[in-house]
């Protein structure tokens, strides 16, 4: 059984339906979106294997959603492949400068679609989400869920547990609050701003073994970061 999770963002009920039917087949799992709007949502909420995203879309553009999602750090390395019933050279190339990983026009067949996005995804190469994630003697191991100090267990919730896990993945980079709920709560949830600051009080309480509270930084102005460097005073 494939593993794999394809986002199929078309505001064509018909062509999604063709879509899904085909990939299904192909045992991949599908997400289905009907606008740009819905699209980002499901990519910030389901973090997909690759994206099938059409060029026409009715609210954004798909070129704009495919730049957006290539210039956050987060989003960048998901593969997208442009869906679209043009076909000149000029619109190819404005497709592919987007940062989009290959291009399909109108009419395709299944076979040919199924044979393109599995060499997309298998020059995307195997992400290894299961390796240990560290900053000093704080281990995250997410397959089983554990995080230890030093080697002494650490108790999260599992908001603080996502949070944390967030933060290793993405150290060295200061994130606004809205930037974390999108992240780590959901495009989809509504969530108070505050709501971050008080889940950063949990996690660093949770981790303050040998000062590893200190890992998360409050950047005056902006939001938080995580880093094993001490933070420059001005």
């Amino acid at each position: 059984m494939n593993s794999k999770t394809i986002l199929i963002v078309d505001d064509e009920a018909p062509v999604r339906d063709m879509l899904r039917v085909a990939l299904e087949m192909a045992d991949y799992r599908c997400l289905e979106a009907e606008n740009a709007q819905q699209g980002h949502a499901l990519v910030i909420d389901e973090s997909p294997d690759l994206i099938l995203l059409d060029w026409m879309l009715p609210d954004v553009s798909g070129i704009e959603l495919a730049r957006r999602l290539k210039r956050d750090e987060v989003t960048a390395q998901i593969p997208i492949v442009m869906l679209t019933a043009k076909n000149d050279e000029d619109n190819k190339i404005r497709g592919l400068e987007t940062g989009a990983d290959d291009y399909i026009t109108k009419p395709f067949s299944p076979r040919e679609l199924v044979a393109r996005l599995k060499a997309v995804l298998r020059r995307a190469g195997p992400a290894n989400d299961d390796a240990p994630l560290t900053a000093g003697k704080l281990v995250m191991d997410p397959v089983s869920h554990r995080v230890t100090i030093d080697g002494k267990p650490v108790e999260l919730g599992p908001t603080e547990f996502r949070l944390l896990q967030f933060f290793l993945s993405h150290q060295e980079r200061v994130y606004t609050r809205t930037q974390l709920l999108d992240h780590v709560w959901g495009g989809n949830v509504y969530v108070e701003e505050r709501t971050v600051d008080v889940h950063i009080r949990r996690l660093r309480k949770a981790i303050a073994l040998e000062g590893h509270d200190q890992l998360i930084q409050t950047v005056r102005g902006t939001g938080y970061r995580f880093s094993t460097q001490a933070p420059v005073k001005v």
